[in-house]
């Protein structure tokens, strides 16, 4: 059996970031860290540091955090509401914010407080969204998918400078459909690729991996959207994928293959796709 890997994987630096300000807050604190959601989308690197006293509060529960306690805002980011309660509580605050994400809030606030009319794509369910959306003045609006473009619909438009932007761990594919829907629609339309480059390297790594191989595996989170969108794009590409969270998940028809592509999403530890690699090569 030949297992090749996607020359991009795993994680990338804004969540490699993130895991790192959480152990040295676990190696300097005495108590509970508490991190606003999960850390990351990966269960079993999130299940390492909670072992080690890393403990997931969702902001709908933010009062039950003592106050003066260490607090990790994770790689999503959050709204400023949310910096607020924790600053009352006077909470030690470790922003580990992925600098990307930081960016698309701060530039969501310029252009809507200017009174530019922003357009973002992505999941509005997602915590990086929740999270933009809170930076946004009344000139902001989220779409999910192409239906919504369409159906889409603002006011004195020809008077007004439309901004479009994105999660930054949005499909590719999706987002230019989405732009050119848009640009036909909008003649002030101004757009801001928006999409992380680490996102970018992954699917396209992985578009060149499926020419390659018999099936491909994508390791990572169940919850964890760029995975998913990897798996989307595995799946369109190849005969055989799956999305597995680690080598305990492998089909049993992928040991019958002779090539096996392997890529993992923004979240997946090295640790795990070693395993996944090392299980096929048993």
């Amino acid at each position: 059996m030949k297992i090749i890997r996607a020359k991009v994987l795993g994680f990338c630096f804004g969540v490699r970031r993130a895991v790192d300000l959480a152990e040295d807050a676990l190696r300097a604190s005495k108590g509970t860290v508490y991190s606003l959601g999960p850390l990351i989308h990966n269960e079993a690197a999130l299940a390492d540091l909670q072992s080690r006293g890393l403990c997931t509060v969702e902001e709908s529960q933010i009062n039950t955090i003592p106050d003066g306690s260490t607090v990790i805002i994770r790689a999503h980011g959050v709204a400023p509401r949310v910096t607020s309660v924790l600053e009352e509580k006077g909470c030690r605050i470790i922003d580990a914010t992925c600098p990307r994400v930081k960016a698309s809030q701060k530039m969501v606030e310029r252009y809507t407080t200017a009174n530019d009319y922003v357009i973002i794509t992505g999941d509005k369910n997602h915590g990086e969204m929740i999270g933009i959306a809170g930076f946004a003045g009344k000139n902001f609006i989220q779409i999910q998918n192409e239906a919504e473009a369409r159906a889409l619909n603002i006011p004195n438009a020809d008077k007004i400078n439309v901004i479009l932007m994105s999660q930054t761990t949005y499909s590719i594919k999706e987002f230019q459909k989405i732009r050119e829907i848009l640009a036909a629609k909008f003649r002030n339309i101004t757009v801001m690729n928006t999409i992380c480059p680490a996102t970018s390297e992954r699917q396209q790594a992985l578009q060149e991996l499926c020419s390659q191989v018999e099936g491909v595996l994508v390791i990572g989170g169940k919850s964890s959207a760029n995975t998913r969108r990897l798996y989307q794009i595995a799946a369109e590409n190849c005969k055989l994928a799956a999305h597995i969270q680690g080598p305990s998940d492998i089909p049993p028809d992928f040991f019958k293959l002779q090539t096996i592509g392997i890529t993992a999403g923004a979240s997946s530890p090295d640790s795990i796709i070693q395993a996944v690699e090392e299980a096929l090569s048993v």
